[in-house]
């Protein structure tokens, strides 16, 4: 029976993977035709309407203002951050790129989870910790003729945002409904990030419409199938198939903009999942937030 459950799990966030590379496909196509913070806006506006039909439909409407607002508020401001500068960096780097730096975040989770949840990580997760920051270094190339690049720093503060963000959300869990982070994480972003892109506020062509509906609905139901897959099964089963993005960013970089990632993102890729993959499986919960 356990084994059945993980089977339905794994299949739910292989697809939730599948869903947000899409998603995050739609975003990069957006980039660099408007302000990270307008692209940030436009996420979670367009998906807003699906939002508030969700909730209705679970009755989560009765409960909505019972919550610990400073948290909320917190973490509609880690919203922001994360997807502004999820959005800023897909201008400049591939989605594998993108990808394999944002793995980091696992770690980053374990690593809070020390002062914030008062957890104890014994030494063997902390090295891991410590080698999964070396593979991010492996695709950053901090050398002579492969600097830091402006991209691959925005990356890294989107994966610090959704780190902080996730821990967030299992102190607001133990209160909180589910249906209230996920409504007031997305109405948080719709009004900030809104406000903040109003002065530059570029005008949407219609060309883009579609692909602002596919963002809309690829995240959604990413979000629904994530929040499933973690529902079924055992989070350590489950949480490293999220990993399997990094083969649709490959893809997806090849059939849309004929790019392949060089040896050195592939090598610092696979440092960060072996990592990541070893944290989860220590793991006992792994909560989401929400997706870049």
């Amino acid at each position: 029976m356990r084994s059945n459950k993980n089977f339905r799990g794994i299949v739910a966030m292989l697809i939730a993977a599948a869903l947000f590379s899409l998603m995050d496909t739609g975003l990069k196509l957006l980039s660099p035709h408007y302000p990270a913070l307008e692209v940030t806006a436009l996420r979670s506006l367009s998906s807003l309407p699906l939002v508030c039909l969700y909730v209705a439909w679970n009755g989560g409407f009765r409960t909505i203002f019972r919550i610990r607002w400073p948290l909320h508020l917190l973490r509609g401001v880690l919203g922001i951050g994360m997807l502004a500068m999820f959005a800023f960096a897909l201008r400049h780097l591939a989605l594998a790129e993108a990808y394999s730096i944002f793995f980091v975040a696992p770690m980053l989770i374990t690593a809070l989870s020390v002062p914030v949840l008062k957890e104890r990580v014994e030494p063997a997760r902390w090295i891991a910790i410590v080698v999964g920051l070396i593979g991010v270094l492996v695709v950053l190339r901090p050398t002579g003729d492969g600097v830091l690049t402006i991209g691959g720093l925005a990356v890294l503060i989107a994966a610090v945002c959704y780190a902080v963000s996730s821990v967030t959300v299992r102190v607001i869990g133990r209160t909180d409904s589910s249906d209230s982070m996920v409504f007031w994480l997305m109405v948080m972003i719709s009004i900030g990030a809104g406000a903040l892109a109003a002065p530059n506020w570029q005008p949407v062509r219609l060309e883009h419409g579609w692909i602002i509906v596919g963002i809309a609905v690829t995240g959604f139901f990413g979000q629904i199938a994530i929040t499933e897959a973690f529902r079924r099964g055992e989070a350590s089963a489950i949480a490293p198939f999220e990993y399997s993005a990094l083969a649709w960013g490959i893809s997806l970089d090849f059939a849309l903009w004929h790019t392949l990632p060089d040896r050195y993102t592939l090598l610092g890729a696979a440092i960060i999942i072996a990592s990541g993959v070893y944290l989860l499986r220590r793991e006992k919960v792994h909560i989401e937030s929400e997706h870049p």
